[in-house]
């Protein structure tokens, strides 16, 4: 029998954690995103969603109101695009005049044979990884020095380490040098009491995961892919097992810690990976 994953992973917190901050979530209308800003706003924090879909931005809003009677601000924000980045840091300011906790979660990939990937498929995943999250850490990081403090988590995978990224070539080197800008950043902005941290989530249950990836590998049934993969804890990770990850480092518990890579991958990184391919593909 597979272990069952906790019932409420941010019960650990306190519920005033974030009372008086306001938290900015890209990707914040679905999965680890959705999941990230619900915590954030359960924990106390005003919000920020930014994201391309405006009914998906929409929806999360409207249930953070309603649960949490916090305000929301959602804006439609294309991160490829450094003026739709500008027009956040606009919008965000202009209704809050602070931004306290910068989440880049936005991004995405899809498995792929390096033989089979297009020019512009590389050029679109690495676009949307590696620059557009530069993009956000380089428009929000200025405010937040001049405030004195801050905290900016940016989300990888356990694909930027020393194995390699053998399902996303794209995406494993858009984020490994994610993580190198993390680390360079990290030591220009702690002087100014600004953490900067990333997390790298491993298997995780999300529809993204089991409508795209899932069905892209090998047409593969989503939970014999975490089988395979998860011979440690025999399950994929919930949302909320993730966001609670990404509060703590935003939390003052985590205000000496920078520079890092939190792994929240049930010992994936320590077990033997799933491959679909066959043997000799490239």
């Amino acid at each position: 029998m597979a272990p069952q994953p906790p019932s409420d992973p941010l019960v650990t917190f306190h519920p005033d954690l974030f009372a008086g901050t306001v938290a900015l979530v890209t990707g914040g209308g679905t999965g680890i995103g959705r999941a990230t800003a619900t915590a954030f706003a359960r924990l106390g924090a005003d919000l920020v969603l930014a994201g391309r879909r405006v009914d998906v931005l929409e929806s999360a809003a409207e249930e953070v109101r309603e649960r949490f009677g916090r305000r929301v601000l959602a804006v439609p924000t294309n991160i490829r695009e450094p003026s739709s980045v500008d027009a956040l840091r606009d919008a965000a300011y202009a209704e809050f005049g602070q931004v306290d906790h910068l989440i880049n979660n936005a991004g995405g990939q899809f498995p792929v044979l390096p033989s089979q990937l297009s020019d512009n498929g590389w050029r679109s995943v690495v676009d949307l990884n590696l620059n557009g999250t530069w993009t956000m850490l380089n428009r929000f990081m200025t405010p937040m020095v001049e405030t004195g403090s801050g905290s900016i988590v940016t989300m990888v995978h356990t694909y930027v380490f020393d194995r390699g990224a053998r399902f996303f070539v794209h995406s494993g080197a858009a984020r490994a040098g994610v993580l190198s800008m993390t680390r360079t950043m990290a030591s220009f902005l702690a002087p100014h009491g600004v953490t900067v941290n990333a997390i790298a989530p491993g298997l995780i249950d999300t529809s993204g995961m089991r409508e795209h990836e899932g069905e892209a590998v090998a047409a593969m049934d989503i939970d014999t892919l975490g089988e395979m993969g998860l011979k440690t804890t025999r399950r994929m990770g919930t949302v909320d097992e993730v966001a609670a990850g990404i509060v703590w480092l935003a939390s003052p518990g985590a205000r000496y810690v920078t520079g890092t890579v939190t792994v929240v991958d049930g010992g994936l990184v320590l077990d033997n990976w799933p491959d679909p391919w066959e043997r000799d593909a490239f």
